[in-house]
């Protein structure tokens, strides 16, 4: 495989510096490759978002659940803002060691100061995990940092949506091998004694409603992370970061004989609670839109964005205001873990196979099928990452990697972030972290 990589310094990344500027404006002039003239002619155009809602669900019972078992000493906690510190404690933990650099080929305009990472081979060429969703520390803080570093998190679903997991990447010198941690997702129940923690996703928890465990977009706000799965938005605290023992199954994952299991994984991370349209598997409509990718926007009001998947165009984009005071969606309930929440706007996206969606306040930029591979499409065909503003019809910005799944913008240096899930089983690889620099207009 043609190693496409270069190593780029963290200044280089993190500054608009003025060559970088000089550059973005040089790109003006250059012609974007335009879509088929029927798609060409479509813009990206408004809906009905009033009859859009979430309801939230099972915050009280879960809370109820964790503070249980928190309390027994079943789980190490470590509560507070910086829960995740311990993940990058050498005195705690090891981690896992990836790869700098773009390692496979990436299809990116280069022309856009590209840049990324990649897993180690094992997640590589995983068939068990596969990646969806990323956010990061820009997503959480306007600063763009978490504690001083630059991290990022990418939410993960097992080959039969039984479980889900997160990983938390320390990416802070983009020339140094990045590490990161596995963390899975589970679901708390009951409460006192009885209080225990099943796999979210899997089919026997007593939970409800059932949470899904495709874990199709994730996204960091605050102290809080957002999973979207079909018709849910989970919600997830990083103060309760648990520290587990790891099972002799993967499938050994709860409260056994007085011990907390995760499975093959050393940490877990309790659900709070959860905003819901549908029930988990029920067919997307118009006014229960499926939310199959999930990005933030800080530009006016705070908002999550979803997208939702569909074979061909026309399926919806919706925005979903947040109340920074809470860090949870904001609605009509006397608090924001009860009651519904009303989409702000919905518009129609007329890409094709759309897998993700992210805005800088000016463009939207989605991930979907090429133009010349519309009907057509591969699985080791590149992806592309289109581009429009509200009221008008994409064009690509740059071809990207194959299955490119979720989108997420970093104001503070103007960069667009994304992963994709293509893997090649036998090796190597062609899974990749990518970022890169889009022009100014």
């Amino acid at each position: 495989m043609t190693r496409t990589s270069t190593t780029h310094t963290t200044s280089r990344w993190r500054s608009r510096a003025a060559a970088a500027m000089v550059s973005a404006l040089g790109l003006l002039g250059l012609t974007l490759t335009a879509a088929p003239p029927a798609a060409a002619a479509t813009p990206v155009a408004p809906m009905d978002a009033t009859q859009m809602r979430l309801t939230a669900s099972g915050f009280t019972e879960r809370w109820a659940a964790i503070d249980a078992l928190e309390s027994s000493g079943k789980v190490t906690s470590f509560p507070g803002r910086t829960a995740l510190s311990p993940l990058f404690d050498p005195a705690v933990t090891s981690g896992v060691t990836g790869v700098s650099g773009l390692c496979h080929t990436s299809y990116l305009n280069t022309a856009y100061s590209i840049g990324g990472f990649c897993w180690n081979k094992e997640d590589d060429i995983s068939s068990t995990w596969t990646p969806q969703g990323f956010t990061g520390s820009h997503d959480a803080q306007p600063t763009g940092t978490w504690d001083g570093k630059y991290l990022y998190i990418a939410s993960w679903h097992n080959a039969d949506d039984t479980q889900a997991r997160i990983t938390v990447v320390n990416n802070s010198s983009p020339s140094v091998a990045p590490v990161y941690h596995r963390i899975l997702l589970v679901d708390p129940h009951g409460s006192g004694d009885t209080a225990g923690f099943r796999a979210v996703g899997d089919k026997n928890s007593p939970a409800l409603p059932h949470p899904g465990g495709h874990a199709d977009g994730v996204s960091w706000y605050g102290n809080k992370l957002f999973v979207s799965t079909g018709h849910q938005i989970q919600v997830y605290d990083l103060r309760h970061l648990w520290k587990t023992t790891r099972g002799d199954s993967p499938t050994k994952v709860g409260v056994v004989d007085g011990t907390a299991y995760s499975g093959d994984h050393d940490w877990a991370l309790p659900m709070i609670g959860m905003y819901s349209n549908a029930a988990y598997g029920a067919a997307c409509t118009d006014t229960a839109p499926c939310l199959t990718s999930l990005s933030l926007d800080r530009t006016g009001t705070d908002s999550l964005v979803t997208s939702e998947f569909g074979a061909t165009g026309g399926r919806p984009l919706v925005r979903w205001p947040l109340n920074a005071t809470d860090a949870l969606l904001d609605t009509d309930g006397a608090n924001n873990y009860t009651g519904s929440v009303t989409a702000s706007a919905a518009y129609r996206v007329p890409v094709w196979k759309v897998q993700g969606a992210a805005t800088d306040g000016t463009y939207y930029y989605f991930s979907g099928v090429c133009p010349e591979y519309a009907g057509a499409q591969t699985s080791d065909d590149p992806y592309c990452i289109h581009r429009a503003k509200l009221g008008e019809a994409p064009h690509v910005l740059t071809k990207a990697p194959p299955l490119t799944q979720n989108l997420s913008w970093s104001p503070a240096v103007h960069r667009l972030w994304g992963v994709n899930e293509r893997a090649n089983y036998s090796g190597p690889g062609k899974r990749v972290v990518f970022t890169l620099n889009p022009p100014y207009s």
